[in-house]
């Protein structure tokens, strides 16, 4: 079983369900609904899918509804797209409902205006067009094409270095809640975040939209959200490093290094960390990758990454079945050569709570007394996710009863999801019905040593507070 875990994004190269069957089985944990794209019941229609499939193959498939969020984009043309050459002056307005051309587009964002100041650089189509800001009027910006290029309908534009006002959530995003909420998403990103106080507004309005219990992701793909990063991280259950919006924003020279950190940040935390955007690109049209593509994909498993995400590879590319089948090698293969550094992570480290005690003290035991493998017993997979923070080379297989559980971790690096009969549990009959259950599922085998944590009252949220050492067969 695969240490690293794989998001895949649906669209409509991964619609039907032959090519969603061969994706799950090639590898997919966790499917990412882009709410970017398509209408509510294209997503709706796939979650089914998605889920009447992965009930079929015994699997847990985690879903991830990810929000536009403020994605500033330019309006339509009369031809679809416009050659904007060097050194030639084009002019944003706010005028949306009239199409462009040569040397105008309307603005799906109107306070951009307000926004910028002569001498800013705006960067559109994830920065492979430059302009610089010569002058404004209430309605409109002056540009000069610094770096031209083919700018077609509704690409995107940010502005070098951040500074942008609009709000994480928009009236859209808000719509698009209500839908997350009805399809029971596992997950929730919440795009171009700046402060934790957007991901405390996302989690209100999350409630408030149906009662989903989402946990959530924030996108850093501002420049502002740099310096917020821990009060971000606090304020949510995971990141995502999107590199793309980022990028344009903080230059691309000072993404790796950002990424390093972000994910170190959010394992120092407990919390998720998913590497996201142009991880296998070159796959939207080739059956294979690119060597620099398979470097990237190693180094962020390698920096010890919850899970990769492949975005138009599996959403419209040509080969969605080969890409995750190539990146599930790559993960695999990066983690033949990820060092066990439990004593090193573990030095000076305090706990708060006594079922976070008992999580340490598990994976600390079973890694000096060469167990062949950790059991969780879980409820809400808080024990599972305090585990996965610690690389201990030891197998770890988390059962729980709760459905939503299991699809939650499925993101979670390094854990092994193993669901269990809805049989109430006693302490008088754990061995006798998860042994059986571990064998069958290949997890252990007769003779193994297992070191197994459970609560002294089972099937209460955040009651673990035992751990036994256990040889099965004995």
């Amino acid at each position: 079983m695969r240490d690293t875990k794989i998001v895949a994004t649906l669209g409509p190269a991964s619609s039907d369900e032959n090519t969603l069957r061969d994706m799950i089985q090639a590898g997919v944990n966790v499917v990412r609904i882009n709410f970017s794209h398509g209408t509510a019941q294209d997503h709706i229609d796939r979650v089914e899918s998605v889920r009447r499939i992965a009930l079929d193959l015994g699997v847990h498939i985690g879903v991830l509804a990810d929000l536009q969020g403020p994605k500033i984009r330019v309006a339509m043309f009369e031809n679809k797209s416009v050659l904007l050459p060097n050194g030639s002056e084009f002019t944003f307005d706010t005028d949306a409902a009239t199409p462009g051309n040569e040397l105008r587009v309307g603005l799906d964002y109107p306070a951009l205006v307000k926004d910028v100041v002569a001498g800013d650089i705006l960067l559109l189509d994830d920065g492979k067009i430059r302009m610089r800001v010569l002058d404004k009027t209430e309605t409109s910006l002056r540009c000069i094409v610094e770096q031209g290029g083919v700018l077609s309908n509704r690409k995107g534009i940010n502005k070098l270095g951040g500074g942008l006002s609009a709000a994480a959530l928009t009236t859209k995003d808000m719509a698009d809640l209500i839908t997350a909420a009805q399809f029971q998403a596992d997950y929730l990103a919440i795009s171009f975040p700046k402060s934790a106080a957007d991901m405390y507004m996302a989690r209100e309005l999350m409630r408030n939209a149906g009662g989903t219990n989402a946990m959530l992701i924030a996108k850093i793909e501002r420049a502002e959200a740099i310096p917020n990063l821990e009060e971000i991280l606090d304020a949510s259950d995971g990141i995502m490093v999107a590199r793309g919006d980022l990028a344009v924003e903080v230059g691309d020279a000072k993404v790796p290094a950002l990424q390093k950190r972000m994910i170190r940040m959010a394992r120092e935390k407990n919390k998720l960390s998913i590497t996201a955007t142009q991880m296998m690109e070159s796959m939207i049209t080739s059956h294979v990758p690119t060597r620099a593509e398979v470097s990237d994909v190693a180094n962020a498993v390698l920096d010890g990454t919850d899970a990769v995400m492949l975005s138009a590879e599996t959403a419209s590319g040509a080969f969605p079945v080969e890409a995750v089948r190539m990146m599930a090698q790559v993960c695999d293969e990066a983690a033949l050569f990820n060092p066990v550094t439990l004593d090193e992570q573990m030095m000076n480290k305090t706990f708060g709570r006594i079922d976070q005690s008992v999580a340490m003290a598990a994976i600390f035991t079973a890694y000096h007394f060469n167990a062949n493998a950790i059991v969780v017993l879980t409820e809400s997979g808080s024990t599972a996710l305090w585990m996965s923070r610690f690389n201990c080379g030891v197998p770890i297989y988390a059962i729980s009863r709760n459905i939503q559980t299991l699809r939650r971790l499925s993101l979670y690096r390094e854990i092994n999801v193993v669901p269990m009969p809805d049989i109430t549990l006693t302490r008088e009959n754990m061995s006798a019905i998860i042994e059986p259950l571990l064998m069958k599922s290949g997890a252990i085998k007769m003779g193994d040593l297992i070191v197994v944590t459970s609560g002294s009252n089972m099937g209460q949220i955040g009651g673990s507070d035992t751990m036994q050492i256990r040889k099965i067969g004995a």
